[in-house]
């Protein structure tokens, strides 16, 4: 940049720069913000534009740093922004082209500058650095500790208020970027922040009337994906020789105007990848999240968290109860469909799972739905894909999953829907099927992913549970996913035996050496037990209450009947197998009496026929299986992490020093 320039290369040695980030003072009124505001280039996107702009840029920060206490130059510029947005939302009415782009420059500035004092200070000293002003060295003014808080709640203002525009899409997605980087210093800390400057002033004060609004906004721009304008569409039509109409203008605003310059090229191709379509979308779901997952304040629970878990439908006419704060209507149609759409990305996931555990409303409303397998599905293809996913994704969507099995309507109307064609299901052609029967088939697949690859207890147990959940509504299941749950059993049932037999051996080996140390056999069996015992409680379940319904599993059962022999007097399961065995026993005499050299067809005809004559009272009746979700003690260690580092990973136009942070351990570039 700067009239000579025009490589990032060249930013450290740029005039402009310079006088910012040097020993003199600048006051607000000098015209010299014109001309450091009077650029214009294509925003970086990519990591490696990112890094070459922090790269080039990091020098000048610094000087500022180090100058600031005596210059007073970063409050300087702030003051400059705040007073050019009071007008913002009249510009871009009357699309007052420069003056946005000006103030936009300005934003741009000030969220580079804080993500490096941010990164290099600690919040007390980046406080005092807004304090600062034209005095003698070191002095601060009394009442400018507030210029924190008042640029804080001039970005929720700026999100809320000004109506997005081509004009007004950049300076938008800016002022989402800004206030995720004054969350960012949890970034820097291994642990989680409890007390944070940047949290006092979001949850009370000047920002805390703005908390619905803001919620709401940014649940509207995840909604609504609004891509961003055409490369200089929003500013003004590019010349051929290079400097463009905007140049031109603005050189009659400013003398000495910094050269436009490029990242890349301008209009060069962008990569686009489907979740970074919408920059706001993204960015503002991002925030978002990063809002909800905030921790509470000593003296007053997180208003983010609040606005998200009571919001409502625009469709209910109801009052709002007066100890609800925060409160607002967001149409909920289109919130769901857009959670529908946008499933690929973790974020939208663990969107998807935080409106579903903590809000009854949303709950409420999805589960109604007549047209579940489009969220169901998306879902299902996340868990399908466990390979390419990181665990946190795969817990997520298993989560959600839970959550939804823990409604007994959810259970019975799965298995209604009938889908043709799941092309991404690939291990066996399914023309038709049931929703309710692939999404058995999904989860079989994944605890059969985790007993052969990451050993999972966890998985384990919640897969298990979403199984157990559905098992009294299981409805003429297909007869591939019948084939599949018994499987499973004789999956187990093998690791079973090779356990026990590795226990046996080492027991044996013991007796000889009493110098090496044993393998935890007695462990490994004692939780192999408990998910074969599982596993039949969801077959009894599904025999108990659905016998009726399900002949493809009667047809399973008694095809590897044999698999079940070895349980029948065991300890640990005679008491489930009871049933089981009763039904094996019933229905292979049946077939006995029909002879020989039978049909898949007529062993069917002959299991419908026999559901009718077989004894219901001779059935033995357990409780019911019911598992509910429970969010572990302090889901904040789980949760922060992981919503920082899709921030890390996801975020447009933000790039952090892998070695700077401390809260995750991220590979340099």
């Amino acid at each position: 940049m700067g009239s000579n320039s025009s490589r990032i290369g060249d930013l450290p040695k740029n005039e402009y720069l310079k006088k910012l980030s040097g020993t003199e003072s600048v006051s607000e009124n000098d015209p010299f913000w014109n001309q450091l505001l009077s650029f214009s280039f294509p925003a970086p996107t990519s990591s490696t534009e990112l890094k070459l702009l922090e790269e080039a840029t990091i020098s000048v920060c610094r000087s500022l740093v180090e100058n600031n206490p005596r210059t007073g130059n970063l409050g300087a510029l702030i003051k400059v922004f705040l007073s050019r947005t009071k007008e913002l939302k009249l510009s871009a009415e009357c699309q007052n082209h420069i003056f946005i782009w000006q103030t936009h420059n300005a934003l741009f500035i000030i969220c580079c500058l804080l993500k490096v004092f941010i990164c290099e200070m600690s919040e007390e000293e980046l406080q005092l650095h807004f304090t600062y002003e034209e005095k003698s060295p070191g002095s601060y003014s009394s009442d400018s500790e507030d210029l924190l808080e008042e640029l804080l709640c001039c970005l929720m203002q700026l999100i809320t208020d000004i109506p997005l525009l081509d004009i007004t899409y950049e300076i938008s997605v800016e002022a989402v970027s800004t206030m995720v980087v004054f969350l960012s210093c949890q970034l820097f800390h291994k642990e989680v922040l409890r007390q944070s400057i940047s949290h006092k002033y979001l949850m009370r004060g000047q920002c805390l009337p703005y908390t619905s609004k803001l919620v709401k906004t940014l649940l509207y721009n995840f909604i609504r994906q609004e891509k961003p304008p055409p490369p200089g569409a929003h500013l003004f039509p590019q010349q051929s020789d290079g400097g463009g109409l905007l140049y031109g203008l603005a050189s009659g605003v400013a003398t000495g105007l910094w050269t436009v310059f490029t990242l890349g090229g301008v209009g060069s191709k962008a990569t686009s990848t489907p979740e970074l379509s919408s920059p706001l979308g993204n960015q503002s779901l991002l925030l978002l999240l990063v809002l909800a997952n905030l921790t509470d304040a000593a003296d007053a629970p997180n208003p983010y968290r609040q606005a998200i878990m009571s919001f409502k439908n625009t469709q209910d006419s109801s009052p709002f109860p007066s100890s609800i704060p925060h409160a607002f209507q967001i149409n909920f149609n289109s919130l769901y469909t857009a959670l529908c759409e946008q499933q690929t990305s973790d974020q939208a996931t663990l969107l998807l799972y935080t409106l579903l555990h903590q809000n009854s409303n949303i709950r409420t409303y999805m589960l109604a739905r007549t047209d579940m397998e489009n969220l169901v599905l998306p879902i299902l293809e996340i868990l399908y894909h466990v390979e390419e996913r990181n665990s946190h994704h795969v817990y997520m969507a298993l989560i959600i999953l839970l959550i939804l099995t823990e409604d007994d309507g959810f259970n019975r109307s799965i298995h209604e829907v009938i889908l043709k064609n799941i092309t991404w299901y690939s291990e066996r052609v399914l023309t038709e099927i049931s929703l309710g029967s692939l999404l058995i088939l999904v989860v079989i697949r994944t605890i059969q992913y985790n007993m052969t690859r990451t050993r999972d207890k966890y998985l384990h147990t919640n897969c298990l549970a979403a199984l157990a959940n559905m098992s009294a509504q299981f409805r003429s299941l297909h007869q591939y996913a019948a084939q599949r749950i018994i499987s499973l059993f004789s999956l187990l049932s093998k690791k079973h035996n090779k356990v026990l037999e590795q226990a046996t051996q080492s027991l044996r080996g013991s007796l000889s050496s009493n110098d090496v140390p044993l393998p935890d056999y007695a462990q490994d069996l004692n939780v192999i037990e408990e998910v074969i015992r599982m596993m039949l409680e969801i077959i009894n379940s599904c025999l108990t209450n659905s016998l009726h319904h399900n002949p493809n599993l009667v047809y399973a059962l008694l095809y590897k009947r044999d698999l079940f022999e070895q349980f029948r007097t065991h300890p640990s399961f005679q008491d489930i197998m009871q049933n089981i065995d009763l039904v094996i026993t019933f229905f292979s005499s049946k077939l006995l009496q029909a002879g020989a050299e039978l049909s898949v067809e007529r062993v069917l005809e002959i299991i419908k026929q026999g559901v009718v004559a077989l004894p219901k009272d001779r059935l033995k009746k357990f409780p019911e299986l019911k598992f509910k979700y429970v969010e572990e003690e302090q889901p904040e260690e789980f949760f922060i992490p992981y919503v920082w580092s899709l921030v890390y990973n996801s975020a447009v136009g933000l790039y952090w020093n892998p070695q700077d942070i401390q809260l995750f351990t991220m590979d340099s570039d």
